[in-house]
């Protein structure tokens, strides 16, 4: 029988090891659906369910809504709460979200139908495209800030040595923010990376610190275009990742001037857009 403690789960497993079989019972991630509401005039419109690692659920839908443009400006959300309405399943209130918005009435929701349900694995699906970040007059990201790569190769330590649920569990992916000199100012964790982000980016409007010019976002697992398109419009210059980019994350960079490093590991990592961001010595080979 599994055993549900906060974001962590207790589960009977059989370890089967050279010589002998034994049973004991080990912690995994926990993954359940939340669902995001927005309200304003009145009316609640249902716009996402997302599979994710309960935690940090508000950051997670402002951060959401921030990244497909439902939100500017911290002063757009009046308030976030979990939906305690008594015709709601008791287990299920806590998975469910309120986002009322400061309007007096609901926005056009029609970019956000893709998003009716998005799983934790892969992100948004479907129509999600380059043209749809160039359509919202996304701004190029500015010039710097330019960092050395002896921080860019420190970054990937310092965020696991924070990573307190993944060390317990092993299953789960890291979002961490870094200011240039490789201080790390955030780190959310959750068990897909596209949510990871949005919970950083969350905590980082409903804290006022958007645009995020100046810092640097590390990603575990690959970079895909979702987690470049929340980058580029939080304003984002530096996106780390441990593992491989897709080619529309490439593209994303390119496009909007930002620096894309992946295969950070090891002490060696590759610069797939933006190396003018980093302090390297004249000869070096890079790019124009």
């Amino acid at each position: 029988m599994a055993v549900r403690v906060g974001r962590r789960v207790r589960v009977p497993v059989t370890v089967v090891e050279p010589g002998r079989v034994r049973r004991r019972r080990d912690a995994v991630v926990a993954e359940e659906p939340m669902e995001i509401r927005v309200q304003a005039g009145g009316e609640t419109r249902t716009v996402a369910v997302t599979m994710r690692t309960p935690g940090a659920d508000f950051e997670l839908a402002a951060g959401f809504l921030y990244a497909e443009g439902l939100l500017d400006r911290r002063g757009d959300v009046r308030a976030i709460t979990y939906c305690l309405d008594r015709d709601v399943d008791p287990e299920q209130r806590y998975n469910i979200v309120n986002v009322a918005l400061d309007l007096s009435a609901l926005p056009d929701l029609s970019p956000l139908e893709r998003h009716f349900y998005t799983t934790s694995a892969c992100g948004v699906c479907g129509k999600a495209s380059l043209e749809a970040l160039e359509m919202r007059n996304c701004p190029l990201l500015p010039p710097g800030p330019t960092v050395s790569p002896q921080v860019i190769r420190a970054l990937p330590g310092r965020m696991q040595a924070a990573q307190e649920l993944f060390g317990e569990t092993g299953g789960l992916h890291a979002a961490a923010l870094f200011d240039t000199r490789g201080q790390l100012l955030c780190l959310r964790e959750d068990v897909g990376r596209h949510n990871a982000v949005d919970k950083l980016v969350g905590w980082a409007l409903l804290n006022g610190r958007l645009p995020l010019h100046g810092h640097i976002l590390l990603v575990s697992g690959r970079s895909s275009f979702e987690i470049l398109q929340k980058a580029v419009v939080a304003g984002i210059p530096i996106v780390c990742a441990i593992s491989a980019p897709s080619h529309l994350a490439v593209e994303v960079a390119r496009r909007f001037r930002g620096t894309l490093i992946g295969f950070l590991r090891d002490e060696r990592f590759n610069v797939y857009a933006g190396d003018q961001r980093l302090s390297m010595p004249p000869g070096d080979g890079r790019s124009s």
